[in-house]
């Protein structure tokens, strides 16, 4: 194969990972943090499903929004900070780290109003331009750590 062909599908690879990146960036800075709910819809495919929804929760598009809508009144003052990511063919890794300020009861502890920090590594799946699958590992024992104790 020609050097110049060569050259040129590694700038259109590089654009699309690019591109996916950003979707993802969109995702968490928008609308995690911003509660943008017109960027959720514009990163997220209709046919979206999250494989850490816990079991019997809606693990679908609008899964998804009910459990953001719920965080957002638990830790009103979320923050997200990203990391690092890393792209690869049609997944983006995202490691970052969540802020906030306990205002809800969340998991069964009433609402402390600390302010707490803890990581999580998401993969998500693009297609057509938005999410359409996730995958999750959340640090949960650094928040419940945080959250009981005194």
């Amino acid at each position: 194969m020609h050097a110049s062909i060569v050259l040129f599908k590694t700038k259109i690879m590089d654009a699309n990972l690019e591109r996916n990146k950003e979707i993802v960036r969109r995702y968490n800075y928008e609308f995690i943090q911003q509660r943008n709910i017109q960027v959720y819809e514009e990163t997220t495919h209709d046919q979206f499903v999250n494989h850490s929804a816990p079991p019997g929760a809606n693990a679908g598009k609008e899964g998804v929004l009910q459990f953001m809508q719920v965080m957002w009144q638990i830790f009103p003052d979320l923050e997200v900070e990203i990391n690092m990511q890393i792209a690869e063919g049609d997944l983006v890794t995202t490691h970052k780290t969540f802020q906030a300020t306990h205002k809800g009861a969340f998991m069964g502890i009433e609402p402390t109003n600390k302010r707490v920090k803890f990581n999580s590594i998401d993969i998500i799946r693009v297609k057509d331009g938005k999410a359409i699958e996730h995958w999750s590992i959340r640090d949960n024992s650094a928040l419940l750590q945080q959250l009981t104790s005194k």
